[in-house]
Order: C-alpha cells, then structure tokens, then sequence
C-alpha cells in the first residue's frame, strides 16, 4: 500500500483521495491518471525528462508541484525488458521454439512424409 504524500497514512492504491487527511491522490477524479507531488522544497520539472527535451506542455511548467504528465529522467520510457531474454540455456532454446513453431512443425512433417516413403 503506498503513503499518503501528507500525512504518511496507508491508502489504498485506488483510492481517489486520502481517507485521513482527503487530499486529493489522482488527477481528475480518475483512477487511471496518477498525480505526482514533489516535495515542498523543490520543483517536478528540475529532474522531469519531458522538461528537459523540451516537449512539456504543462502550463505550470518550470514551477509545477503538481503533474500528471511527469516522468523522471532515469527511468526509461519503455522497460528494457524482453521476454526472449534469459541467462538459462534451456529456456532460451524453448523460446526459440515458440518462436519458430511453424517451421519447427514444417520440418517435422517432411521428416516423417521422408521416413514413410523409405
């Protein structure tokens, strides 16, 4: 369960506002749309990657504390991860596999139509 970023209070991750202290948690009233909060102290946009290349369009832009449209910069954009990757020499034969399934079949079956008319 994640905090409340005011009064530190357990909420619930859908939850649309804090029950203790009812402070709004998600932008727009909507689940989906998270809403970031920097500390009081600082600004989102000083480690935001869409500030830094310039393509922001929030219009609390450089001063926001508040954002929906905030990514830090060391984190990518799109996980780097991939599901035909792994250290295990047997999985990654077996996603081979999957992955050529139809030609795997195709030789399969030239070998038993080879082996019949033997």
């Amino acid at each position: 369960m994640p905090d409340c970023p005011r009064c530190h209070q357990p909420v619930d991750a859908r939850a649309l506002a804090c029950p203790h202290c009812k402070i709004t948690l998600k932008a727009f009233g909507h689940p989906g749309i998270p809403l970031y909060r920097s500390k009081p102290e600082e600004f989102l946009c000083t480690n935001c990657l869409y500030h830094d290349d310039d393509t922001c369009n929030y219009p609390q832009r450089p001063f926001a504390k508040e954002c929906t449209l905030y990514h830090d910069r060391a984190e990518p954009l799109v996980p780097q991860t991939s599901p035909y990757s792994s250290g295990d020499g047997l999985q990654s034969i077996k996603n081979w596999c999957q992955r050529h399934l139809v030609w795997l079949a195709l030789l399969g079956l030239i070998i038993i139509s080879i082996a019949l008319s033997i």
